[in-house]
């Protein structure tokens, strides 16, 4: 979608004001945006520019955007507990998820992590997700479907991961966000092939013990570490330059493996 387009009827718009409230919204003709800083028509948006300025009926400015995928899974309504956009940066990143990837996921929540594996393996990937809430699935589906519309390249699977990962063999990555990854170790080294990564995601410093325990203990993975990611803003205006008073800091541990051939497998010399 070109940044030049003007907004449509029935897309979704982020409005902000000029104290830094945010409210998404989804746009209609002849309906109406309320709050207590006045009220703005979606006509007033609707066939204008992204990054439009714009006041309410009581003056106050704010901004139209198109969201992006991180201000989009921050606002998006949610049943489950949403995976931050940095830890969703760093989990792509690490997971190394490419365009053509084919990707078993288990732990679909609200779909913060769903939408960035999806945009990731593109149209010629694949993306499995098990989730054994129904209402957090429908949820997330809700959610995935608002922002990329009707996809294709996505199974949702309403059961507990351990009774269908052994169908879903081969795939390039695991990625779990689950209370006990390491109940799947076995698992997954039977499904992730060989070269592949596992990542899993937990809130606390024990599950990362337990589940980095079990891998270095399998011989069919390798290279297992755990780390965190701290995001900490500054706030630059003018002289005043200082880090702000409130930073998001620890929100869960990422635990990287790789799918490798056991040794006793490989050819003697």
């Amino acid at each position: 979608m070109s940044v030049l387009e003007a907004f449509q009827d029935g897309e979704q718009v982020l409005l902000i004001d000029q104290r830094g409230n945010r409210h998404l919204l989804l746009l209609r003709k002849g309906e109406t945006f309320h709050s207590d800083r006045g009220w703005i028509p979606h006509d007033a948006i609707i066939g204008h520019p992204d990054g439009r300025w714009l006041r309410s009926s009581l003056g106050m400015r704010y901004l139209a955007l198109r969201p992006t995928l991180a201000e989009y899974v921050l606002d998006m309504p949610r049943g489950a507990q949403v995976i931050y956009p940095k830890d969703l940066a760093m989990i792509v990143f690490w997971a190394d998820v490419y365009p053509g990837c084919r990707v078993l996921e288990a732990g679909t929540g609200s779909g913060a992590l769903t939408l960035a594996l999806l945009r990731a393996v593109g149209p010629e990937g694949k993306v499995i997700t098990y989730e054994q809430r129904e209402e957090f699935a429908r949820r997330a589906l809700a959610n995935i479907r608002a922002r990329l519309g009707e996809v294709t390249n996505l199974v949702v699977r309403f059961c507990p991961v351990e009774e269908g990962i052994a169908d879903e063999a081969p795939v390039d990555r695991v990625i779990l966000d689950l209370p006990e990854p390491w109940q799947l170790v076995e698992r997954v080294a039977k499904t992730l092939r060989s070269g592949g990564i596992f990542l899993s995601y937990v809130p606390t410093i024990i599950q990362s013990h337990q589940l980095s325990e079990a891998l270095r203990r399998h011989p069919a993975y390798g290279l297992v570490e755990t780390f965190e990611t701290l995001f900490r803003p500054w706030n630059i205006e003018a002289s005043s330059v200082r880090p702000f008073h409130r930073m998001v800091a620890h929100t869960g541990f990422i635990t990287v493996a790789r799918r490798v051939v056991p040794e006793e497998e490989n050819p003697r010399e």
